[in-house]
């Protein structure tokens, strides 16, 4: 496949890095020649330096012959401009645009990106993206991250193993026995800053972090079997009230749980803003570093805390002031990867990470075969990948057992009509099957060939 990446910052920049990995011919656009240069030193992928809105530019980054069009520069206009050109100019078939300001994203004007008009196939919103995952942060404040599947039927939980987990030094295959209606699997686990696929005969140990993949129903028991204790979110402070902190909010206020939210804004102008955008919320101006802000706002009283300002080690040290005030849930949002190794450390319970939120929803959209979704895990390290199973697959008809997944793949679960199942070894893959499966990066193009379907469903 043939795809055009417009914008070479961190989000076109890991697009970049999944893609060529993968074989596809890319072709990385910026402004910026230095970025250009970046990609194309540090990954198989040409560069073009320009303005990506410029036929010209597109011309020489190949468009006449490309599948694919992914904008993702800094600015909104510009990648609406982008899929126009590649759409009028090149009859370019797939057209994704990062936009983030509100007014391009209000349901009522959705008629603008129709093909007649502003040719856009997917619409990406890092703000609503973003905003949905710190829900998700919230709806499990024992997991340090979280993540739904198979149509809210499963749920993937990263938990942090402490002396207080009762399965310590337990190996994985004696979970399944101790736990037989239990359905939920480990999937991945962090030792010492390494990410790997763990084998029945392994341990986890305290200082671990697992990802667990859980039917929905079964999520409460899972977090109880590793020693952690849900509370119920009632009052949350959110530091931060730009684009983020707004559409996080919104979803609080438009939430079936009523739960009572209080905003911290350095900015008067967006201060003011939020609070006339939104009803419920209480709005106060000022820095969110401010102690005595913070306890106006009822930190210690709170059941959470988000930090969703525009600078990472804001939201650091306002997470830590928080916990340090008697907030017993914080949660950061963090752009720096190599920031994250501080987080517990800290304190700080969980992160966001918008790069890796937004990098997931587009690369859902580029898959091969029927990919349903897929979620990023750290730096880019690992995936978890659910897709149907078509007639073509090499997977269909065969028992888990018996079909080659690289070392680093492990199935997380399998949706078989409307019913998800914990996966076993005997379990038969069937054409129509939902199957979820969490790949170390490496794996990816493998887990791709496996899912692969004929070009008539691509």
């Amino acid at each position: 496949m043939k795809v055009i990446i417009c914008g070479a910052g961190q989000v076109g920049w890991q697009i970049a890095r999944h893609l060529s990995a993968e074989q596809n011919d890319v072709t990385v656009v910026d402004s910026n020649p230095e970025l250009v240069r970046r990609a194309t030193d540090t990954l198989d992928v040409q560069g073009v330096a320009g303005f990506a809105s410029y036929p010209d530019v597109l011309d020489r980054a190949g468009a006449r012959d490309a599948d694919m069009i992914i904008a993702a520069t800094h600015s909104d206009e510009v990648n609406m401009v982008t899929c126009q050109v590649a759409h009028s100019v090149f009859s370019i078939q797939r057209k994704i645009a990062r936009l983030r300001a509100r007014s391009y994203l209000t349901a009522i004007y959705s008629d603008l990106y129709r093909r007649e008009h502003l040719p856009i196939d997917v619409v990406i919103s890092p703000e609503r993206e973003v905003a949905a995952a710190a829900m998700q942060r919230l709806s499990a404040p024992a997991a340090f991250d979280t993540e739904i599947f198979m149509e809210g039927g499963a749920q993937l939980l990263g938990i942090q193993i402490d002396e207080e987990c009762p399965v310590v030094n337990t190996p994985l295959r004696q979970l399944t026995d101790l736990f037989s209606t239990l359905r939920a699997i480990v999937v991945g686990v962090r030792r010492e800053g390494t990410l790997f696929a763990p084998e029945p005969g392994d341990q986890l140990f305290v200082g671990d972090s697992c990802y667990v993949f859980a039917h929905v129903e079964d999520v409460d028991r899972t977090i109880e079997v590793f020693g952690k204790v849900e509370k119920r979110q009632d009052r949350v402070v959110i530091v931060g009230g730009g684009n983020v902190g707004l559409e996080v909010a919104k979803a609080l206020e438009s939430g079936a749980s009523r739960i009572r939210a209080k905003m911290i804004e350095k900015s008067r102008k967006c201060a003011e803003h939020a609070a006339e955008a939104l009803e419920r919320t209480i709005v106060l101006n000022g820095d969110g570093l401010d102690r005595s802000l913070m306890i106006e706002a009822g930190i210690d009283r709170a059941d959470a805390m988000l930090a969703v300002t525009d600078d990472d080690k804001t939201n650091m040290l306002a997470a830590v002031r928080a916990k340090a005030e008697g907030c017993p849930f914080v949660i950061a949002l963090i752009n720096d990867p190599t920031l994250l190794p501080l987080l517990s450390p800290l304190g700080i319970d969980a992160f966001i990470n918008p790069r890796a939120t937004t990098v997931s929803s587009i690369l859902r959209h580029i898959r091969y075969g029927r990919v349903r979704q897929v979620y990023s895990i750290g730096d880019a390290e690992a995936e978890v990948i659910e897709a149907e199973v078509m007639s073509t697959s090499p997977m269909a008809g065969k028992a888990i057992r018996d079909i080659d997944f690289p070392e680093g793949v492990l199935v997380g679960a399998v949706r078989k009509g409307g019913e998800v199942l914990r996966p076993t070894g005997g379990m038969k893959i069937d054409t129509g099957d939902v199957i979820a499966l969490f790949a170390m990066a490496d794996d990816v193009p493998e887990v791709e060939r496996l899912m692969q379907v004929s070009i008539d469903y691509f």
